[in-house]
């Protein structure tokens, strides 16, 4: 590769820049505050996406259920498709792309949050999922690459990455995501501290 490892760090970096111009920031505040509210009141956030983006549903999940930064209680965070008797049992009785729909089906709640991953934005079983949140009262989050594809609509958020380059679009992905966790861990944490103690000034 011309330029080597330096010049596709520096294409990296100029596309972080880029999406850092897009002004993400109302729209990722919204995300944090609407899972942070979630989890708080102890409803789910269902993560989902394939492939890398699977991986990443599943990195989240792991940073909410365990820890990011703070010392906190498990937050109920799922990654849709980690279970892979259930995933493998209605891709094959039924169909794959409705197999997260099943999912949301099982673990959704209204109030909870299901987030979407796809860098296409146009991942039949990830439109599934936010489709079946949104009948549940969900509120929904989706992932993507440029314009948002056919999750955009579905999504009362999008946090779409101004590129069509599949792995650079999942680096971005990744600083999103961590941004949200330690925002969402922090506001989860200082409301429970908080809540506890409001309980020991009681008379």
């Amino acid at each position: 590769m011309a330029g080597g490892i330096s010049a596709y760090l520096g294409e990296s970096a100029a596309l972080i820049e880029r999406a850092r111009a897009e002004g993400l920031d109302t729209r990722v505040e919204r995300a944090v505050e609407r899972i942070a509210a979630a989890l708080g009141a102890k409803k789910p956030l269902l993560v989902c996406g394939n492939g890398g983006s699977a991986s990443d549903a599943m990195h989240i999940a792991g940073e909410l259920v365990a820890r990011f930064l703070v010392e906190r209680p498990g937050l109920k965070a799922i990654a849709l498709g980690a279970n892979t008797a259930s995933l493998t049992a209605w891709s094959n009785d039924y169909d794959y792309p409705s197999a997260y729909a099943r999912e949301v089906e099982a673990y959704g709640e209204p109030g909870g949050v299901v987030w979407g991953i796809s860098t296409s934005g146009n991942s039949n079983n990830v439109i599934g999922a936010l489709e079946r949140g949104r009948a549940l009262g969900m509120f929904t989050i989706a992932m993507t690459g440029a314009g948002g594809g056919k999750l955009a609509p579905l999504a009362d958020v999008l946090l779409d990455v101004p590129s069509r380059a599949t792995p650079r679009i999942q680096e971005v992905h990744i600083c999103l995501y961590h941004f949200i966790c330690q925002e969402v861990e922090a506001r989860v944490a200082a409301a429970l501290v908080k809540a506890r103690a409001g309980e020991k000034v009681r008379p």
